[in-house]
């Protein structure tokens, strides 16, 4: 065992018989396949090649002012101001690689980037109808085209946006993606229903109406693992493990899963950013402005890695139908998001590894229950293929961290248990990959025909059950 690590020996039980409030309140049956849950933020370098390894469902940040210059343009599709041809350059190659597209229509250029923007609207505020209408006509489903299944009406307007007028403008829009195309998805820009930051709009102000609600189809919610500011936080930009009890990360979800019942139970969630930022130690000593002032810190990339795959695993359990990781590649930054890639200037990180492996070993299945779920100790989720109940995998963690602004001489933890009542012959134990050829197998005792002891540590394991 390598003494980096701090090793907690302890037994407990894991029984498969859990209480009712460590279920989802959907049923398993109606829970997604990994394959269609799990995403990646794009952009027009994407690599639908590379990147087709790790998922099939991508977000793309589309700029409105690539499409037209100002309010009441016309539009040339499939050709941008800048030379880009979306239907072969961007978007046609993605969905020859099977990648299923949701556009964001990112408001740059029509929104507060630009001083006068309210003043370039005034009058002009039916073409965003026709814009949606267009652009839905063309990229949506039911056209010849077939590029993207869904569309969002901007990106983070928060706070910066006057709210009057973006609810007038999601309006038009929204309807006139409707006309163009009824089969694509409208999405509401980056909301929160509990306490609000500058980056997400109220849920319930701006999308609770009875004349907004059937406007949309899906709550959109961008959800990061930051740390409060304290006494003796230095900003808010540093991050910690995804299980940390202090994080609003999980608790703004769940918010939103709440407002979501309780007033518009026909709503998917989809959680489009969520992520972590690893850098190279290079790319710590060039670091600048309020980056090296406030002392910023990323995880490490075996941190980026875990900390992602047991994101999407906890996003699993929720009830929500889609998570999309930030992001796809990155230039080794050392700032917020400029570090988010699972690649580094387009070669894979460790967390390529670990969520490729993800996505080929639980695509063909979709979540059923908690197994164990305790704080500081032990998660054990379950999952099955499709409906066939005798092809079960046990995804079990220490659900453990450190800050990343704690992470010098931090010492992971590893942990021995004991796993109860399994439906099944163990086949084989698999371990997190780290690298291209990595496929650990994970040793294992079984003490009797339905129990195991095994040792994990914070990086995820795959148990592989055969009744």
């Amino acid at each position: 065992m390598p003494t980096r690590f701090l090793y907690f020996i302890f037994l407990f039980a894991v029984s498969c018989g859990v209480s009712n409030a460590n279920q989802p309140p959907e049923s398993s049956a109606s829970k997604p396949l990994f394959k269609d849950f799990m995403g990646i933020n794009g952009h027009v370098t994407f690599k639908p090649a590379l990147y087709g390894q790790v998922c099939r469902l991508v977000r793309n940040y589309h700029n409105m002012n690539w499409d037209a210059e100002k309010p009441g343009d016309s539009l040339h599709l499939p050709f941008t101001n800048n030379n880009i041809n979306w239907q072969k350059d961007v978007y046609g190659p993605w969905k020859e690689h099977g990648f299923e597209t949701d556009i964001c229509l990112q408001f740059l250029g029509f929104g507060p980037s630009v001083k006068d923007y309210q003043q370039r609207w005034a009058g002009k505020e039916s073409w965003a109808r026709e814009y949606g209408k267009v652009m839905s006509a063309y990229f949506g489903p039911s056209g010849s085209e077939k590029l993207c299944t869904s569309m969002e009406i901007d990106n983070e307007p928060g706070s910066f946006f006057d709210s009057t007028l973006f609810k007038k403008l999601f309006k038009e829009m929204a309807q006139g993606i409707r006309e163009g195309d009824p089969k694509v998805k409208i999405l509401t820009p980056a909301v929160k229903a509990g306490r609000l930051d500058k980056y997400s709009q109220d849920l319930g102000s701006m999308y609770g109406s009875d004349e907004m609600l059937p406007l949309y189809d899906v709550i959109n919610v961008h959800t990061y693992p930051t740390i409060d500011k304290g006494m003796f936080d230095e900003n808010v930009w540093n991050r910690s493990f995804p299980e940390d009890k202090d994080l609003y990360y999980f608790k703004m979800v769940t918010e939103t899963i709440d407002w979501r019942d309780k007033h518009a139970k026909d709503k998917e969630i989809w959680v489009t950013e969520f992520g972590y930022d690893a850098c190279t130690d290079s790319a710590m000593l060039k670091r600048k402005d309020w980056a090296l002032k406030l002392n910023w810190q990323g995880t490490t990339d075996l941190q980026q890695a875990q900390y992602l795959v047991r994101s999407f695993l906890l996003f699993s359990a929720l009830d929500i139908q889609r998570a999309y990781l930030y992001y796809y590649d990155d230039n080794d930054e050392a700032s917020v998001h400029a570090a988010s890639g699972i690649t580094r200037h387009f070669a894979p990180k460790t967390a390529f590894w670990a969520v490729k492996q993800l996505y080929q070993t639980l695509g063909e299945y979709r979540f059923r229950k908690i197994i164990q779920q305790q704080p500081g100790k032990a998660y054990v989720y379950e999952f099955v293929k499709g409906s066939d109940n005798n092809d079960i995998i046990w995804v079990a963690w220490s659900p453990t961290g450190v800050r990343t602004d704690k992470k010098k001489n931090y010492q992971p933890v590893q942990t021995t248990i004991a796993l109860y009542n399994i439906p099944g012959d163990v086949v084989q134990i698999q371990g997190m990959a780290v690298n291209e050829n990595s496929s650990q197998k994970i040793d294992f005792k079984k003490n009797n025909q339905t129990s195991i002891s095994l040792t994990i540590s914070e990086s995820p394991v795959y148990i592989n059950i055969k009744k």
